[in-house]
């Protein structure tokens, strides 16, 4: 899985009128949990963006005034209105101890039912999963080439050596949708062998 540096400043003032301080300075709150102390800190916006808007999931090391720190993000809290990041928590990675993280499915092949009009649709971006750091991909890899018209993958399909998927076995993750140009096409042969 990638690491992805960001520098970090510690943070000695906690509170709604710290943070709004932190933010008036084009920087963003956030705290380290787990494994020891909680650590608060803040990160330049232009360096989180490059963490929260990719598809891409990864271990982050803060550089922390000089003391490294891995960590995962866990949740990012948004402003309602603007959609800009107003606070974010990770956790630390600990050696031989389970990492939970989202990782981002990646789709290949070319569905049967994509062949005969139907659309692949991908239902769920990521999937959280729990796995010890170096058994964790860069992207959960799905292979569609058997799926058919009107079928879907479930995560309970989905058996990833060494890792526990922990999003729910019932949630859809592709379909392979029907079409109105496959619908027809559909009618129309099934009309042309009932006239013969």
């Amino acid at each position: 899985m990638k690491n992805l540096e960001i520098s970090a400043k510690k943070r000695e003032d906690f509170g709604k009128k710290a943070s709004k301080a932190v933010r008036s300075e084009s920087a963003i709150p956030c705290v380290i949990y787990g494994g020891g102390d909680t650590v608060h800190i803040s990160v330049e916006k232009t360096d989180i963006k490059k963490l929260i808007y990719t598809p891409q999931s990864f271990i982050v090391v803060f550089d922390i005034e000089g003391k490294k720190e891995s960590v995962v993000m866990r949740e990012v809290q948004y402003h309602p209105v603007t959609d800009e990041p107003l606070h974010i928590d990770f956790y630390r990675v600990i050696k031989n101890k389970p990492i939970v993280i989202d990782l981002p499915v990646k789709l290949y092949g070319n569905a049967e039912g994509v062949k005969l009009g139907g659309k692949l649709q991908l239902a769920k971006r990521k999937l959280r999963v729990s796995g010890l750091e170096e058994h964790l991909p860069d992207s959960i890899d799905i292979d569609v080439t058997e799926m058919q018209l009107g079928k879907s993958i479930f995560v309970g399909d989905l058996n990833i050596e060494n890792l526990t998927l922990l999003t729910p076995a019932t949630t859809a993750i592709c379909a392979v949708r029907m079409t109105r140009a496959a619908r027809g096409a559909a009618a129309a042969a099934a009309a042309a062998s009932k006239g013969k």
